[in-house]
């Protein structure tokens, strides 16, 4: 996971934290091809609202849908489990994440002013949910 994640992010978290994200509180989903993994991604669910903390596919095999797949698949295990509404932050620059997201339903909820620290100052965090 830390390969895709060191490949796909610009700024990817760590070993420990991704380490960190396995637990009763989370839930984490993998697409493997050939016993490769292509991409994965982490939800955290709290009562009833779920948390998307991560998606991320190997640059090799964006553009194939692999993120579509993992995140409808994770809104209907959300949804089985009872969650209520699905949220999410994004880059105010990512606008891959944001258009995927939108293609499912997401919508802009608020935002973070200058949240993240980039090399060029600060960008905004997008709040996003989608009710389920």
């Amino acid at each position: 996971m830390t390969t895709i994640e060191n490949q796909a992010h610009t700024h990817p978290w760590t070993e420990a934290v991704i380490a960190d994200c396995f637990g009763p509180l989370y839930r984490t989903i993998g697409i493997k091809q050939q016993g490769q993994l292509l991409g994965f991604a982490i939800v955290q669910q709290i009562i009833d609202e779920a948390t998307l903390l991560d998606i991320c596919v190997a640059p090799a095999y964006q553009g194939q849908g692999l993120g579509l797949l993992l995140i409808r698949h994770l809104l209907s295990e959300a949804k089985q489990a009872q969650a209520v509404v699905m949220m999410l932050e994004v880059r105010e620059s990512n606008t891959s994440a944001k258009g995927l997201y939108e293609k499912v339903g997401f919508s802009e909820s608020g935002r973070r002013k200058n949240y993240y620290q980039t090399s060029n100052g600060n960008e905004d965090a997008i709040l996003m949910d989608k009710p389920l």
